[in-house]
């Protein structure tokens, strides 16, 4: 337990910022668990003013990371995978407190971390570009070299992974960053982060942390200095950040919204359905943005299909992660439980759930829907499970790409083939045959399309190196040719 303590030990950081020490800071806010709301420590807010010292002090030591060897900026992050790894047990403890995730939830965030970390290990010592023919005597080159200064937006749903999954790649290729967790997930998508890279050796300056709201979000978009972008969050605020970021003609990579489809086909095997309905609607109380938003079941099969969901939700135990064995913990706060409660009391039928006490909100299951339903139409954020039937595959294509969204899709049938072809015709970016919509491995293109974001920028060799390098073009010759004058 002492090893534990000297991660996240918050006589370390607590009201303190992150710039490669901890420096202590009067501008602080508790860090609530929303469980109980009791207050678990505090943590330093940034100010647009910090935003700018933290950007220009990224900048003065991004250039030595940068000429650092690829293969002890690699070391940096194996080291750090491993220290995820090491303290896995200490950092669910606060996921499951800070977030309200579920062991299961808290475990699958560690393991993606340390998959993170061990993934932007091998990008560092990739390729980093290809020999071009010339027309002149020449040697030709493109080169990836690093972008600078990287700005982070992190959400509070799955905190430690929609950050790491941006900062460590962005620091395999020489990049420094700048790091702004939300608020109510400061610890766990912050401060844990900090920790571990300190830890795991890596040169002061070249993180910082910082955390805050919305005006902290502005001002590290309109910064000089940090010339790429990596926001994710609601779509509302995702189209802001593009907005201001192309005034600077900064890159920016989004990741937003979803209300992900998932259709069942009159030969799917309706217990295995349901069984993955469930968890794709209610996994971290839906607060996830691959979550199952719409269930287009066969009209054959929808009432069994309702049934089915019904009873497993009904099953389902709500309560406080911390102290008990639940299935579901409690939503972030009382606005998101507010929005939730609004969406499935406008409109369609309550077959189980739609009801809370505190921030555990009871997973709900909707049928008599419409498109016009605001349940249906809009990103619920929450654990609500609303089912329509569809008469043919043609209603099916149709309902499931009448959306403004498109991240996820799963499809559950007995015939592959027929999935795939149903799923070329529903635009998204992400595709799961014989699966629910909630899917995530370090090594793979993450991204939607439409109002979902700009594509597939998160995971992956090539997204990776695209996201958080600019292209050189660089030629070499013997010495300087003739020219006419």
């Amino acid at each position: 337990m002492s090893a534990l303590n000297r991660l996240l030990d918050p006589t370390t950081w607590d009201s303190r910022r992150f710039d490669g020490a901890w420096r202590p800071s009067a501008n602080t806010v508790p860090v609530v668990e929303p469980a109980t709301g009791d207050h678990l420590a505090r943590v330093a807010l940034a100010s647009p003013e910090d935003i700018a010292e933290a950007a220009e002090a990224a900048t003065r030591a991004q250039t030595a990371w940068a000429a650092k060897p690829f293969n002890e900026r690699a070391a940096v992050l194996r080291h750090a995978g491993d220290l995820f790894e090491q303290y896995a047990e200490e950092i669910h403890e606060w996921l499951i407190r800070e977030s309200g995730a579920v062991p299961m939830k808290a475990g699958f965030e560690t393991h993606v971390a340390a998959a993170e970390c061990h993934e932007a290990a091998a990008l560092a010592s990739g390729p980093i570009g290809e020999l071009l023919p010339s027309e002149q005597p020449r040697l030709s080159a493109v080169r990836r070299v690093p972008a600078g200064v990287v700005g982070v937006i992190a959400p509070f749903n799955a905190p430690l992974i929609l950050a790491i999954r941006s900062v460590a790649p962005a620091l395999a290729v020489g990049n420094a960053v700048v790091l702004k967790p939300d608020p109510r997930t400061a610890v766990s998508g912050g401060v844990v982060i900090a920790r571990i890279l300190e830890e795991a050796g890596l040169p002061p300056g070249v993180l910082q942390l910082t955390p805050g709201g919305p005006e902290t979000g502005r001002a590290m978009v309109g910064d000089p200095n940090i010339r790429v972008i990596s926001f994710t969050g609601s779509t509302r605020a995702g189209r802001e950040v593009a907005q201001q970021a192309g005034r600077g003609l900064k890159r920016v990579h989004l990741e937003l919204g979803g209300n992900s489809a998932l259709i069942v086909l009159e030969d799917a095997d309706i217990d295995q359905a349901a069984s993955a309905a469930a968890f794709g609607s209610f996994f971290h109380q839906g607060q996830i943005c691959m979550t199952t938003g719409r269930h287009l079941v066969h009209e054959r099969l929808h009432d069994d299909f309702v049934e089915a969901l019904r009873a497993k939700a009904a099953a389902m135990k709500v309560g406080d992660p911390h102290v008990d064995q639940v299935d579901l913990g409690p939503v972030i706060d009382e606005g998101q439980r507010d929005k939730i409660h609004a969406l499935v009391r406008v409109g369609g039928t309550v077959a189980t759930g739609g009801e809370y006490e505190g921030l555990f909100y009871r997973p709900t299951v909707l049928t008599n829907l419409d498109d016009g339903t605001p349940a249906w139409r809009e990103e619920i954020f929450g654990p609500v499970a609303p089912v329509r039937p569809f008469k043919n595959p043609e209603e099916a294509v149709r309902l499931a790409a009448n959306s403004e969204y498109g991240l996820s899709l799963g499809i559950i049938t007995g015939d592959v083939m027929r999935a795939w072809d149903l799923a070329e015709r529903i635009p998204t970016g992400i595709v799961h045959i014989n699966d629910q919509t909630v899917g995530d491995e370090a090594h793979a293109p993450f991204g939607g399309v439409r109002a979902s974001g700009t594509g597939a920028r998160f995971g992956g060799r090539a997204a990776n190196l695209e996201a958080f390098t600019e292209t050189r073009w660089t030629t070499i010759q013997a010495g300087p040719g003739p020219y006419p004058w």
